[in-house]
């Protein structure tokens, strides 16, 4: 056992459940996914499953609860003694690596918000909007500095968020658009940090 008191194979169980909630609620959302698709893509009875979450709700918040503190980490990282605009491409560039690495995780957190984000409001209004009122401070300081061209931070940081988080939430689209032969995060990385280099340059 660990400290939290549970076997390996509970902590694996647990683990298997939720991999399978991500890959349920990101496909059918919410209202689509149930128990049993649940219980099925983790290979364990519906029984043991309620063992570890007692409802759907309780999957799909637990997902959600973890997903939100990975999603901010990138722009916790935003340094404010580094240079001005490495420090805002480097964010770019974290924040397309996010997506491209946990599409499902973008489209579970996507689909919530799309929802009206029942069950992430107090959160959006909470800890979301003080994080983003302290970086913007940051970056509105570079600007005032003459380092970053001026625009309000809140929306180039949201600019940042549906640029990058859109080849992720809609990567059939992109993929169609691209054709055969593309890479669309080569080519991402590319060129959406050239587009958000022109955007900041003073």
């Amino acid at each position: 056992m660990d400290s939290s008191g549970e076997t390996r194979i509970q902590r694996e169980n647990r683990s298997r459940i939720l991999s399978a909630g991500l890959e349920v609620f990101s496909a059918a959302g919410f209202n689509g996914a149930t128990l049993d698709a649940i219980a099925r893509a983790a290979e364990l009875s519906k029984p043991n499953l309620l063992y570890y979450f007692p409802s759907k709700k309780a999957i799909y918040t637990a997902l959600l609860d973890r997903l939100l503190d990975t999603w901010l980490d990138p722009l916790r990282a935003l340094d404010p003694e580094g240079e001005p605009m490495d420090e805002m491409l480097s964010y770019v560039g974290r924040k397309l690596t996010l997506a491209r690495d946990y599409p499902r995780e973008s489209r579970l957190f996507a689909g919530e918000i799309l929802r009206g984000a029942p069950h992430l409001k107090s959160e959006l209004s909470g800890p979301l909007r003080v994080l983003v009122l302290e970086k913007g401070r940051i970056v509105r300081a570079w600007m005032d500095a003459g380092h970053l061209a001026k625009s309000d931070p809140r929306h180039l940081i949201m600019s940042i968020w549906a640029l990058t988080q859109h080849y992720a939430d809609f990567e059939v689209q992109v993929r169609a658009v691209l054709g055969p032969g593309h890479d669309p995060w080569v080519e991402a990385e590319q060129e959406v940090i050239t587009h958000f280099r022109r955007v900041l340059a003073p």
